[in-house]
């Protein structure tokens, strides 16, 4: 069945049940940079709570969860076309890893990704710090990409650049009230599986479950993460993602 054709009764009828951990990375400075501008904890506090009220509202079916898990869909309308969120779309989509690794690789991929876009932009002298941390996900409605009948089309489920048939099968998974994609990531060199989130009623707890800190340090001989607890390493060479054209055109030497 060619992706044009995958109609919402297609998809619902190839739905299956979910129970997993997903592993998503944020950047560990929102408490940092306020506690910069305040000299005591109340006033940190009263800060934080005057920026929380000059944000989006969160949608109410996503009201119990920690801003972890409601973040991603907060803000609305989404500036520019990702894998399973159109631009200007305003329903959520909270991108996670089946592995904390999987997230580090593509929170790597994203932040080089800058670095193309900004040729001029020197590397930053000292690693960056990073939240890893996991939910949990439950559901009897999520689809698999990565297995039949639908791995068929993976050639353009996993295409680098183009997300016009993700798009497209985005919209009929809603359609079909599915509330998860699992699907195999591009960014990973070992190609282990991403999770798209749809809904926040797939959420089985309502906060992270697990974090871990990882410190990602970039240079022109590529990028190094490291996590403290479990300690371990991963690194990233210059060809790590290549296979996408905007790194590899990336200006290593700046």
């Amino acid at each position: 069945m060619p992706s044009s054709t995958w109609t919402p009764d297609a998809l619902a009828s190839n739905a299956i049940s979910l129970r997993a951990r997903c592993w998503r990375v944020v950047e560990a400075q929102s408490q940092i940079s306020t506690m910069k501008l305040t000299d005591t904890l109340a006033e940190q506090a009263a800060l934080e709570n005057l920026i929380e009220q000059s944000k989006a509202k969160v949608p109410v079916e996503c009201e119990h969860l920690s801003y972890l898990l409601f973040t991603p869909f907060r803000y609305i309308p989404y500036p520019f076309d990702s894998r399973f969120r159109r631009a200007g779309a305003a329903d959520g989509v909270f991108y996670a890893s089946e592995s904390p690794e999987t997230a580090i690789a593509e929170a790597a991929f994203y932040r080089l990704l800058f670095y193309a876009e900004s040729p001029d932009t020197p590397w930053p002298a000292n690693a960056g710090e990073y939240t890893a941390f996991a939910a949990e996900i439950a559901t009897d409605k999520a689809l698999d990409l990565t297995v039949p009948p639908l791995v068929q089309d993976r050639a353009i489920w996993t295409h680098p650049t183009d997300y016009t048939a993700t798009l497209d099968l985005a919209e009929a998974v809603r359609a079909a009230a599915i509330d998860v994609i699992r699907y195999q990531s591009v960014r990973d060199p070992r190609s282990r599986a991403n999770l798209a989130v749809l809904a926040c009623r797939a959420f089985a707890a309502n906060d992270a479950v697990d974090r871990q800190t990882w410190h990602l340090f970039f240079s022109r001989a590529g990028v190094r993460a490291a996590c403290e607890s479990p300690a371990r390493s991963i690194p990233f060479g210059p060809d790590a993602f290549a296979a996408d054209p905007r790194i590899n055109s990336l200006r290593w030497e700046r």
